[in-house]
């Protein structure tokens, strides 16, 4: 709850407004059967009709004051959870761009949604009820017992016997409740991520006739949250008709008990009305504490997920040049720009602060090296062509290189300087990259190639010129203007690696990192893709990651990787004298090229 209020104390002043209007209210509502006691039992019997009219146009006027000040206390509350949540949310995702790359293996991208989403829609439920219900409900349950108290003491002693029980029961179940709201959210976790792998893959799906797959797992999925909420709701609702059942109880002993005292004469009639008016506010107060318990539960469980994520603990921070690796002036000369010196790196090394794993794929596991003892280095302007099979860890390298992760063992240097030292934003601001499975997204494809980068319309036609993307682009009637669909859905495979790949270039990157960014395009597009980069972006350092040998035998070095080891390093021609795994894929590949 810390958590929650640490946001709502920043609308102090509304919050206490909100919560004197509805004190105010609470407290004129509490007037009315009060009021209604001393009409029958004082006024009525004088047979007074203007002093009858009087006191029942006073009790309209409260009644219409009270709706008034319960709606401008409302609306205040509803202003207050919706400010809180938007700084919430805010924080969550700026908090989710900033995690560390195991620090999102560990939360999952579909726990991180549904915590923007559900959870966060949980947390401004309760700031919105608790200064609402959680206002009202105390003042109406204290008030009715103490104005009933002043009444008949011994009429009163019934609902003083039965609230302390009703509460109790409420709290310990509220209590119970926070475990099971988790559980209920993990199970929305596993929702999000089913449903988050068929639309990003609806056409694979569909084109192996999988729907029926598809649907049994998320039935399954969905039958599971089903139960998990139903047992979070059963077991929440559990006070409600105990509460129902003992009230009614008392109900029922006023009744009988307040209609004898009054046939003997002891109270007035009016005072068995106002009585029963009160015990249901009581009930009324009761019934609300319940449901602010059970929303309570829910934001509790909820604002501990978003919590650990807001309150991670900061990793990749710059560290000192001080505490920085130097490269080791016997193996290196001081003219190369990228080094890698001799790195190991396991995916997930590191646990994140206070976080449940919601990953089962990492439980139980031990966390193999993916990388082993990799060494290069690159001057600027060289280029880099690295080859494997899938899982041989190549994009783990651009990973490291880009700081995404840091390394087990080993260390990176970028312009003379340990990786580590940078600024992510300064890092970042020096890579162009394509990454495999990138995004388009719904844009223009001006904005897409610009992505709010301070780069003109000549910048981004000569960056799509180079990406051989200016053919198709300007081939639609807006040009450039024109709307890509989300994922890019209205282009081909072809047109979104082009769109990509002049996004990469448009910043004349000082590395260029295209990470099997050209496996949709014809042999031909990618030779004058390759041509274009040599010739109007050769001061950048490139790597290229891919997986036919074209792409790359006409770089500066190639690295061949099998099972995170580099197998392989050299030329071109070095490496089909050397290296038999390349030069086995350079004949399978280049054979079945040469011969159509």
């Amino acid at each position: 709850m810390r958590f929650i209020f640490s946001y709502v104390k920043r609308h102090i002043g509304l919050v206490l407004f909100a919560i004197s209007l509805k004190t105010a209210a609470a407290m004129g509502e509490l007037m009315l059967p009060y009021i209604l006691e001393h009409l029958i039992d004082d006024v009525v019997p004088l047979a007074d009709m203007k002093r009858v009219i009087l006191w029942g146009l006073g009790m309209v006027l409260l009644a219409v004051l009270v709706r008034q000040l319960n709606v401008k206390a409302n609306r205040g509350a509803v202003k207050v959870a919706r400010e809180s949540i938007y700084a919430i949310r805010k924080d969550l995702f700026w908090k989710s761009l900033d995690l560390s790359g195991n620090q999102v293996d560990e939360f999952g991208l579909p726990s991180l949604t549904s915590r923007m989403t559900s959870d966060s829609y949980n947390l401004q439920n309760f700031i919105q009820s608790i200064q609402a219900m959680g206002v009202r409900a105390p003042i109406m349950l204290v008030g009715g017992i103490t104005i009933t108290m002043t009444m008949d003491p011994g009429l009163a002693a019934i609902l003083c016997v039965m609230v302390p029980i009703l509460i109790t029961i409420v709290v310990f179940v509220s209590f119970k409740g926070i475990p099971l709201y988790e559980k209920v959210q993990r199970s929305v976790d596993d929702i999000v991520r089913i449903m988050r792998e068929n639309i990003t893959g609806i056409r694979v799906v569909k084109s192996l006739s999988k729907e029926p797959y598809e649907k049994a797992r998320f039935e399954g999925s969905n039958k599971e949250m089903v139960a998990n909420d139903m047992k979070a709701g059963t077991v929440m609702a559990m006070p409600g008709p105990i509460m129902t059942l003992f009230l009614n109880m008392g109900l029922t002993l006023v009744v009988i008990i307040g209609a004898r005292r009054v046939d003997a004469g002891q109270i007035q009639p009016g005072v068995i009305l106002a009585f029963l008016t009160y015990f249901n506010m009581v009930l009324q107060g009761v019934m609300g504490l319940n449901r602010v318990f059970m929303l309570m539960s829910k934001a509790n469980a909820s604002a501990n997920r978003i919590e650990a994520v807001v309150h991670a603990r900061q990793e990749l921070t710059p560290i000192s040049e001080e505490e920085a690796a130097k490269p080791d002036p016997a193996r290196y000369d001081g003219s190369e720009y990228i080094i890698f010196d001799h790195v190991d790196f396991s995916y997930n090394e590191d646990s994140v602060n206070g976080a449940e794993n919601n990953n089962a794929q990492f439980a139980g596991l031990e966390r193999e090296k993916c990388l082993y003892d990799i060494h290069f280095a690159l001057k600027k302007g060289e280029s880099l062509g690295i080859i494997g099979a899938t899982g041989a860890g190549k994009t783990t390298i651009i990973n490291l290189l880009m700081r995404f992760y840091d390394t087990s063992s080993g260390h990176i240097f970028v312009d003379g300087k340990d990786v580590r030292t940078y600024r992510k934003d300064i890092l970042h601001e020096m890579f162009g990259v394509v990454f495999q499975n990138d995004v388009i997204f719904a844009d223009s494809l001006h904005e897409n190639i610009a992505f709010g980068r301070d780069v003109g319309i000549e910048e981004i036609r000569r960056a799509a010129e180079d990406a051989r993307a200016s053919e198709f682009i300007e081939a639609y009637g807006d040009s450039y203007e024109h709307q890509a669909v989300i994922h890019g859905a209205n282009l081909s495979g072809g047109q979104r690696q082009r769109t990509l790949i002049a996004r990469a270039l448009v910043a004349n990157p000082d590395i260029l990192v295209l990470d099997d960014s050209s496996s949709a395009l014809d042999y031909k597009t990618d030779a004058a893709l390759r041509k274009a980069i040599r010739e109007n972006h050769d001061d950048a350092t490139t790597i290229i990651i891919a997986q036919r040998i074209s792409s790359i035998l006409s770089l500066d070095h190639i690295m061949v990787l099998d099972e995170g080891r580099m197998i392989g390093y050299g030329t071109h021609e070095e490496l089909l004298e050397n290296c038999p795994m390349y030069r086995d894929i350079y004949n399978t590949q280049m054979g079945d090229y040469v011969n159509g």
